[in-house]
């Protein structure tokens, strides 16, 4: 087993996966989910009817608020779904408000995480914050993925899980961005694929396959790299549950949210 880090290794284990995207298991698994009322066939057409609920009052300090959000003045919870929170950044492209945007990514993001709109404050209050969110979605639509990661990770306090959301968000509300489209990663799903990939290393006689996971695959701080190695094992995987599913949307998001909820666990 490394005593450190080998950027070989990590190369090793990521092919490996990539080049064993799922097992028969995970496709049968994945398929009761979406078939099942309870969970994943709401999701049948899309994520869109995701629904998180939130405290529109606790967020009274945080500006600018989008319209397209609860009143604030009233202390009754509410709910935004994925598809209000694109509404929502669709209305920002024709504007470029891009704060309202991000700032609607995150109370969908938060939901009745109460300390979510301190945090949301304090990376708007960031010197150089607004620039960073416009000039992220210009990396986006013109670079891609990689490189809106990379600028949104020099805010303090905004780490991936959150900042990846923020993306995802624009990808859906923007089609015309280079390569493929973001989406969120945060340590649930990280941890998903730290333990497939430990597995498949296992398989192929990698002894190191668990040492080498964990650093890749932890709970957060991940590289643009990394996110981009995400990426592409999502968007293949998807492409796969396709060809083999009649019913599986096209959308990778889909599969994001179904890991999320615990569709398959590759432990």
């Amino acid at each position: 087993m490394p005593t450190r880090f080998n950027q070989s290794l990590a190369d090793k284990l990521d092919a490996a996966m990539l080049g064993c995207l799922l097992p028969e298991e995970a496709v049968e698994s994945l398929s009761r989910w979406l078939a099942d009322p309870g969970r994943g066939k709401r999701y049948a057409y899309g994520s869109g009817p995701h629904t998180i609920a939130y405290t529109p009052s606790s967020w009274a300090a945080v500006a600018p608020w989008p319209l397209g959000l609860a009143n604030r003045g009233a202390h009754a919870s509410a709910s935004v779904s994925r598809a209000d929170v694109v509404a929502i950044v669709s209305d920002a492209k024709q504007s470029g408000s891009w704060t309202e945007a991000f700032v609607a990514t995150q109370v969908w993001g938060y939901g009745l995480r109460g300390y979510g709109p301190h945090r949301t404050g304090q990376v708007l209050a960031q010197p150089g914050a607004k620039a960073a969110i416009t000039e992220s979605v210009s990396l986006l639509v013109d670079d891609g993925a990689i490189a809106a990661y990379d600028r949104l990770h020099t805010l303090d306090g905004l780490g991936p899980a959150f900042l990846t959301k923020f993306l995802y968000f624009l990808g859906l509300a923007m089609p015309e961005v280079k390569g493929p489209s973001p989406l969120i990663l945060d340590s649930v799903l990280a941890g998903v694929l730290r333990r497939h990939a430990t597995k498949i290393g296992r398989a192929v006689g990698y002894e190191w396959s668990e040492a080498i996971a964990k650093r890749i695959w932890r709970d957060g701080n991940w590289t643009s790299h990394r996110y981009g190695v995400y990426l592409q094992w999502m968007c293949a995987t998807n492409q796969r549950l396709v060809d083999m599913l009649l019913d599986w949307p096209a959308a990778p998001d889909v599969l994001e949210l179904a890991l999320f909820s615990g569709a398959w666990d590759p432990a």
